[in-house]
């Protein structure tokens, strides 16, 4: 069995009905589920180097298996040295089977070797049930050659739910395996 579907067999089998009774739900389909993770990595140095937004491409599609889209700036900040339409960032759109994949590895593999780890916040949800979660270095996931990265760069991981309110997102991330400090 791969990893892809495990995570994704696991929501199907168990945790589904788990979440229903949990949640006081009649239908299944009620029942909150993941509709999308998006990856992204702001890179203000991209001003003065582009070949950081390079790597920063490379080492996002590593991570996720997807090629990222390069973000542009919006509008120019002259104290920034920002000029509209500069590349700024790279982001990637997860979903179905790479979704559930990425999850799966970021939970179980990635979280647990970032230094001193005592859980991530509960505090991140936006109030409708859709978390983000900021990593200060992409080296923490295992794909990252540690001997080919130039500089850390830290990137923001938002999970995207068909949750209606944060305690339905929170009682969805903790049954999936989110480790939420107590």
């Amino acid at each position: 069995m791969s990893t892809t579907a495990r995570l994704k067999q696991a929501f199907d089998e168990r945790i589904l009905s788990q979440l229903q009774t949990e949640l006081g739900l009649k239908n299944r389909h009620q029942v909150p589920r993941l509709d999308k993770i998006v990856i992204n990595m702001g890179l203000g140095e991209a001003i003065q180097n582009v070949k950081v937004l390079d790597s920063a491409v490379a080492e996002l599609t590593t991570i996720t298996g997807q090629k990222p889209i390069v973000t542009k700036a919006r509008k120019a900040i002259a104290n920034f040295k920002l000029r509209e339409k500069m590349p700024i960032g790279a982001m990637v759109t997860l979903r179905g089977t790479r979704m559930y994949e990425f999850l799966d590895r970021m939970l179980n593999v990635a979280l647990p070797r970032v230094r001193d780890f005592k859980g991530v916040s509960d505090r991140s949800f936006d109030g409708r049930g859709n978390y983000s979660l900021g990593i200060t270095e992409q080296i923490i996931f295992p794909e990252i050659d540690i001997d080919k990265i130039d500089k850390i760069k830290g990137l923001t991981v938002s999970i995207v739910t068909t949750a209606r309110t944060d305690s339905e997102g929170k009682a969805l991330l903790r049954a999936l395996g989110m480790p939420f400090r107590s």
